[in-house]
């Protein structure tokens, strides 16, 4: 539901007013303290000074827009495979179907840690090879992008040490092999066209949805779009849209992490609305390691808070999300033929 007024007109979205973590700021307490307070208020906050140069977030911009603007022959031919590695068409992702007459107005590529084909971890869900262009077709291409993957992860594993000293956990707590020392990372690369969302005809960029994992770094360029809903239960819900801002961050929470702390942080629903201009944003979804075991942190239950979901492996629960969320692949073939 949209905001509106009483005469059911949709009211003027605000622009949501979110705390800035400096990830170079000496002073931790102090950025525990933004940090703490932004994932009880609403999940959404904006990281700078997180030690990627302008110059190299420009290069990989670049590189996405090269790929977008490919033939959709071209596209096709790295189309995504079963592991989640490759190219998302217009509409194969539909995150609201409640709401949503069709799937999202954005394409995409996923990319992920690299594991070799002969590697035993690569029999699992979401470990394995990344699926890449010719490098004919965009030469330098995947350099670009695994050395962003490579710089992402550095800047999300300092901002979970922050979120651990949030929680009153030890500052590695993220650190552990099982956790960010084997991470699922992945990197997607979206790109909206300029198709003008319709939430009434429910036509959106992206449907209204809460992302799956721990965190997820959001860099984006300065086209308005991104909306954020600090209550998903209000009636209507109240919108919010997320300033871009050159050279930071917007990182929010995702699922796992409010399964982690028994829902003390808060995972926020949100949806992009296109107004007409095209639009590219980088999306890194960062969750633990496949076998990790999400259960309720011993600092956030008591006997009067016990743990409101059960344990669950990292694994099988960001399997059935993405069975959710995406078209079955071969919807995807027959349109290749």
């Amino acid at each position: 539901m949209e905001n509106q007024n009483q005469n059911g007109a949709e009211a003027p979205v605000k622009l949501s007013a979110l705390n800035f973590i400096d990830i170079s700021n000496p002073d931790i307490p102090q950025s525990v303290s933004l940090l703490k307070q932004a994932c009880l208020d609403c999940g959404f906050f904006y990281v700078v000074n997180h030690g990627i140069s302008q110059e190299f977030m420009d290069e990989v911009f670049a590189q996405s827009k090269k790929f977008c603007h490919l033939p959709l022959n071209e596209k096709m031919k790295v189309l995504r495979n079963e592991k989640h590695r490759g190219y998302t068409p217009v509409l194969d992702e539909l995150l609201d179907p409640d709401n949503q007459v069709h799937g999202d107005y954005k394409e995409g590529y996923y990319i992920g840690v690299e594991v070799p084909e002969d590697d035993p971890e690569a029999e699992k869900p979401f470990y394995g090879p990344n699926i890449w262009p010719e490098d004919g077709v965009l030469p330098g291409w995947r350099q670009t992008m695994e050395k962003y993957h490579h710089e992402a992860l550095e800047v999300a594993k300092a901002v979970a040490r922050v979120i651990a000293l949030a929680l009153d956990l030890e500052v590695d707590f993220f650190d552990k092999p099982e956790m960010l020392g084997k991470p699922i990372a992945i990197l997607r690369l979206l790109h909206y066209e300029g198709q003008i969302s319709n939430p009434s005809k429910g036509i959106y960029g992206a449907g209204a949805h809460s992302d799956y994992g721990l965190i997820t770094l959001l860099a984006t360029d300065d086209v308005m779009g991104l909306q954020i809903c600090k209550d998903k239960d209000a009636k209507p819900q109240i919108w919010e849209y997320v300033a871009p801002i050159k050279g930071a961050f917007i990182v929010n929470l995702g699922d796992m992490l409010e399964r982690w702390s028994n829902c003390i942080f808060k995972s926020t629903i949100h949806r992009v609305l296109g107004n007409g201009q095209e639009r590219y944003s980088i999306a890194y979804f960062v969750l633990p390691s496949h076998d990790c075991l999400v259960e309720c942190l011993p600092t956030c239950k008591s006997e009067i808070n016990p743990p409101k979901f059960p344990p669950i492996r990292c694994g099988t629960y960001l399997s059935q999300r993405y069975k959710d969320t995406h078209a079955e692949l071969s919807v995807n073939n027959k349109h290749q033929t």
